[in-house]
């Protein structure tokens, strides 16, 4: 019985205990931690499960605003005092909670975004296919190929076009050499020394335009020969001849003397040429108005046109060794112009247009083609031979040309006529510039006048300009009186 008591009075002091821990344990942890996972303290479980939750799926808490930290600084570190029998009763979401509240929060800042920078780290590479421009293949620089290839073209085409013409050129003169220097004393004067001197060459004034000058000559002051060529040399004139074909040409340009040739206008030529220069020259649409004419009646091809002034010219111009000249090289012949009043293109009636009539020369015209329609060979350039013959012909027979009294009063009218529709034209613009005139004398006496510092000599000037006008209009009241005698 003895025992028994003082095995029940250990006992009742043990539970008498246990309320007492179990409430100071309470009061020290008021942030809801659990602490041991025993069935004794089942009713805590239920509080502290929720925060339990959180702090598994949350990391450890980031410093990131003061007033946070403020606060986590003023509460009081909880220490928990487990009995040593109670160890072994943790469980493992305990353990982690555990591991989590000993964090210092100050000294682990900036742990979550380690841990972002470390799982965006392990995110796959993205590899992207590079654009079929930007490889480096032969496709992505066809544009520079393309370029390069016109480029090299170009220089290759230009390097043969002016050789060819070059060749052409030189065949030319080789083949009229012996002639002209035959007819002229001086052939291929370029200009460039005060006296003239027989270079004996060609002037190349550019890759495709060649001059001659030649003078020295009876009646003929000097003639100019100029070899246009294609432009061979220009690729893309190259490719418009290949829509459109053309042919080279030789031009002749002949001045005689004042003396040496009478007054008429004459023209032969294409039809298309003809019409042409009706429209663009002066001479031809002035002394020339009628429509061209066929030239069947000289035996000239249905091709060919002739325009006169007179139909006396054309018989003087168009004799038996000029029409045979004409007839067998009619392929060749552009247009042949002589003329006594040549002044070039015709006059454009715009503002500016001259007071006095245009300079004009005797001068002698003619356009040749050479054949083969732009495939020329230099052989070609050998059969305007006879056609530089006609040319030395023509000037002989135009200085024996002379017209009869009837048409030489015919031809004086004529550029009478012409004279007076001028003045006509031009007489409105006439006026204006006398008119100019007058207003800036009038103007620059005044100046003068206003200039004047003494005021007597100021008076008698001013007196003196009146005095003059007032005579001029007495001259015109008395001019328009005698004008109405007369009428009457």
């Amino acid at each position: 019985m003895r025992s028994l008591r003082l095995f029940l009075i250990p006992t009742l002091l043990l539970l008498l205990a246990l309320p007492v821990s179990r409430g100071r344990y309470n009061d020290d942890f008021d942030d809801g931690e659990d602490l041991a996972d025993d069935n004794d303290f089942a009713e805590f479980e239920d509080m502290n499960d929720d925060p339990v939750a959180e702090t598994e799926t949350m990391p450890p808490p980031r410093v990131s605003f003061p007033s946070q930290v403020d606060d986590e600084e003023d509460e009081d570190e909880a220490t928990v005092e487990l009995e040593d029998g109670q160890d072994g009763f943790e469980d493992s979401e305990t353990q982690d909670q555990d591991i989590f509240s000993k964090y210092d929060q100050e000294e682990f800042e900036g742990i979550g975004d380690m841990e972002k920078t470390i799982h965006s780290m392990k995110d796959p590479l993205i590899i992207h296919t590079v654009p079929a421009h930007l490889q480096n293949n032969w496709e992505s620089y066809y544009m520079e190929i393309l370029m390069v290839t016109g480029l090299l073209a170009y220089i290759m085409n230009y390097i043969i076009g002016k050789n060819k013409n070059s060749r052409l050129a030189h065949a030319w003169f080789n083949s009229h050499r012996e002639l002209l220097e035959s007819n002229f004393a001086l052939v291929g004067d370029d200009g460039t020394s005060k006296e003239a001197v027989s270079t004996g060459k060609l002037n190349q004034e550019n890759e495709h335009i060649y001059n001659l000058w030649c003078s020295g000559r009876v009646c003929c002051e000097g003639m100019l020969i100029q070899l246009k060529f294609l432009k061979r040399q220009d690729l893309l004139n190259v490719l418009a001849r290949m829509m459109r074909p053309a042919c080279d040409q030789v031009q002749i340009k002949v001045t005689l003397n004042d003396e040496d040739m009478d007054t008429f206008v004459f023209a032969v030529g294409t039809k298309k040429a003809m019409a042409r220069l009706q429209k663009e020259m002066q001479d031809l649409s002035e002394f020339c108005g009628d429509k061209p004419k066929s030239g069947a009646k000289y035996g000239l091809p249905d091709s060919l046109a002739i325009l006169s002034e007179m139909g006396e010219v054309t018989d003087g111009v168009m004799d038996n060794k000029m029409v045979h000249y004409i007839t067998n090289h009619a392929d060749k012949i552009e247009s042949i112009h002589f003329s006594d009043q040549f002044s070039g293109p015709k006059i454009m009636q715009e503002e500016g247009q001259p007071l006095k009539l245009p300079e004009t020369k005797k001068t002698l015209l003619f356009t040749f083609n050479v054949p083969g329609m732009g495939n020329t060979s230099p052989k070609d350039m050998d059969t305007l031979l006879p056609l530089m013959n006609m040319v030395i012909y023509s000037i002989d027979k135009v200085k024996k040309l002379r017209l009869n009294r009837e048409g030489k009063q015919k031809a004086d009218r004529n550029r009478a006529r012409v004279e007076e529709n001028f003045l006509k034209q031009t007489h409105a613009q006439r006026q204006e510039a006398a008119q100019t005139r007058r207003e800036e004398k009038k103007r620059a006496e005044k100046e003068r006048i206003m200039n004047e510092e003494d005021p007597e000599r100021q008076r008698r000037l001013e007196e003196a300009a009146q005095r003059r006008e007032q005579k001029k209009i007495e001259k015109k009241q008395m001019k328009m009186k005698q004008i109405k005698v007369k009428a009457m």
